[in-house]
């Protein structure tokens, strides 16, 4: 009987220290470590290219505990589940553009590579796995018109960023001087079925010239911090 307790008391205690994670890589963990250090711990969001509300998700982590974004996600069928799962937030079946307006949008085969980008569309495909499988227009608008629609003009303190080739055009329409992101998420790394993806030193080197810390790389994705915030 002793005994017994003794394991129950252990797997009780054990839970203590259990870290969940919906992210690919641990990114949300990271990202929740470097909120807590620099004194936020309800951080709000702004997901472009969300995907699916938990599985393979950044900011569910965050939404769990409490707190709220907008999530963008053109895929129709993918869009349905942050309706149903993510009420709270506010959820947008667009894509983000240079401005505002209509972009074809390429559904893949695996829908983790959907994309507004016809030369990775292009590219996926002749990695011989996947297939372009519908083209469809699709409303985009500016992040800029998005924040000030939904967010009284203010950035989130979370940008977690995955759109398939227009991370750039995305990271670079945003306002350093005034209205920016604490931390960012982003992948930047090609893709590659065999391990051979190249990364993207110059959209890291652009982030960290506006002021951010390149605080950690899953290889995927890279997770910076604003300097000003961090070094102390």
């Amino acid at each position: 009987m002793l005994s017994t307790l003794k394991r129950l008391f252990s797997r009780s205690s054990n839970k203590l220290y259990f870290k969940k994670s919906y992210a690919q890589s641990g990114e949300d963990l990271i990202v929740d470590f470097i909120f807590h250090e620099i004194g936020i711990n309800d951080p709000s969001y702004l997901d472009i290219g969300a995907h699916h509300p938990y599985y393979l998700n950044n900011t569910a982590i965050f939404y769990e505990r409490g707190c709220y974004g907008i999530n963008i996600e053109p895929t129709p069928n993918l869009f349905n589940e942050f309706l149903a799962k993510r009420k709270r937030d506010i959820n947008l079946n667009i894509g983000i553009g240079e401005k505002e307006g209509m972009l074809e949008f390429y559904e893949m085969s695996v829908p983790t590579l959907n994309t507004f980008s016809k030369v990775e569309a292009k590219n996926y495909a002749k990695e011989g796995m996947f297939s372009i499988q519908k083209v469809t227009p699709v409303k985009v608008d500016t992040v800029r018109n998005i924040l000030q629609t939904y967010n009284n003009g203010i950035f989130p303190d979370f940008l977690s960023l995955d759109v398939e080739g227009l991370d750039e055009m995305i990271v670079q329409s945003i306002d350093y001087e005034g209205n920016y992101p604490k931390v960012i998420c982003i992948e930047t790394i090609s893709f590659s079925t065999s391990g051979r993806g190249v990364k993207n030193d110059k959209l890291i080197s652009y982030i960290e010239n506006q002021g951010y810390l390149l605080y950690a790389d899953t290889n995927i994705n890279s997770i910076f911090v604003r300097k000003d915030l961090w070094i102390r």
